[in-house]
């Protein structure tokens, strides 16, 4: 591999691992603030700053070249996704440690496997097949089902994960160079019109300090983007996807350090094989 090549895998890693963190950060954030605001006021901070960050830095790099589409129905339910899932994501960091949420949002890929094979009539082989398995038991072990302490909230951490996958393959489908701006902006614009209407009935007033740490909140879902996308940009998503689990491992250390939550070891089991699945995936088509 060449110096430069390096240097760039080097940069797309440090930079998926810093997004990684920074998400992290962020749900560890938004469980704090939710324990005295509305989940729908935490969550509609963070889309209203990610929203108007989003939308000033791209009319300062193309205009209003970043409203034009020719694709807007895919645009607003590929948007309408990932507003189910950050609720339902929200809804369950509430109430569970934000270890177990995380790690069930990233049964996504295998989600997402299921989805293709579904509606889009692909073929998986054996190997694929087994992974998914493995995936499926790692995700039980997680939600310990018949365990007595799974509730509606482990189950909407699940949802998060269906929405989060439905989001994924439909950015798949606006990937095309045309579309990538007008897919930026509308990341999070109609959810911050929807959310903007539906928060008001609960909103409460935040006092000083709270309504700077809602403010910091959309910064880092901005950054949080903004370094992922560059991450890629530095080098092949094949060469970064293992590096995002670090946001699984990040996670883990909030939830035991900020919110003193113990890592359960069905917990610790169940992401472990989880991770191992997904990093197995990842190696069969590298190596395929």
């Amino acid at each position: 591999m060449k110096t430069g090549q390096g240097g760039s895998l080097t940069t797309g890693i440090v930079l998926i691992l810093a997004a990684g963190l920074t998400f992290a950060t962020l749900d560890s954030l938004g469980k704090q603030m939710m324990a005295t605001l509305p989940v729908l006021q935490v969550l509609w901070a963070r889309y209203a700053v990610h929203t108007l960050l989003s939308t000033g830095y791209l009319v300062a790099i193309t205009g209003p070249r970043f409203l034009r589409t020719r694709r807007p129905l895919l645009h607003v339910l590929r948007g309408m996704a990932l507003l189910t899932a950050s609720v339902c994501a929200y809804a369950a960091l509430a109430h569970v440690p934000i270890a177990d949420v995380t790690s069930i949002v990233f049964f996504s890929p295998f989600v997402i496997t299921l989805l293709s094979v579904i509606f889009l009539k692909e073929r998986i082989g054996l190997h694929r097949i087994a992974a998914l398995v493995c995936g499926m038991a790692g995700v039980m072990l997680i939600i310990r089902p018949g365990f007595g302490d799974t509730g509606i909230h482990h189950v909407l951490a699940l949802a998060a994960a269906v929405a989060n996958a439905v989001y994924i393959l439909l950015t798949r489908q606006l990937a095309e160079p045309g579309e990538r701006e007008a897919a930026q902006f509308h990341t999070t614009a109609a959810g911050a019109v929807i959310l903007t209407l539906v928060v008001i009935p609960s909103w409460v007033t935040p006092g000083l300090v709270d309504a700077a740490l809602l403010v910091l909140l959309g910064a880092l879902a901005t950054v949080g983007h903004f370094m992922l996308l560059r991450g890629f940009a530095h080098a092949s998503a094949s060469l970064l996807s293992p590096f995002l689990y670090g946001q699984v491992v990040f996670a883990a250390l909030y939830s035991w350090y900020w919110f003193g939550d113990p890592l359960a070891p069905t917990m610790v089991a169940g992401t472990a094989i989880l991770m191992a699945s997904g990093l197995y995936v990842w190696w069969r088509e590298n190596r395929a």
